[in-house]
């Protein structure tokens, strides 16, 4: 059996490089963009990198415990694109699903 662990620096690889915080347990998703380029995740870093796609995609790996993938994508529906960066946000394309779909039903 593989078991993905995280790299050096308990940093998986869904990890941005400029995001500062720390994975939230082990590897347990994998995030697809829209050309099928990837990468496997903690439960955070995962939702942080779909919330930072156009048309990604996530799915559970085989020894996630079920809904793994619902929590991520539900997460990162209310999580800002490349949230870690500071400065005003206010275009559609620099906030959240949830707050893009507020703004729409007003």
């Amino acid at each position: 059996m593989v078991v993905n662990t995280p790299p050096a620096q308990d940093r998986c690889p869904a990890a941005h490089p400029e995001d500062p915080t720390p994975c939230a347990g082990g590897v347990v998703v994998t995030v697809l963009d829209r050309f099928n380029g990837g990468a496997d995740g903690c439960e955070q870093h995962g939702a942080r990198l779909l919330a930072s796609l156009d048309g990604g995609r996530v799915y559970g790996l085989p020894h996630a415990a079920p809904g793994t993938a619902i929590r991520v994508f539900t997460a990162a529906a209310g999580i800002r694109p490349f949230c870690w960066m500071d400065g005003p946000r206010t275009e559609p394309s620099q906030l959240s699903e949830i707050e893009n779909r507020a703004r729409r039903a007003r």
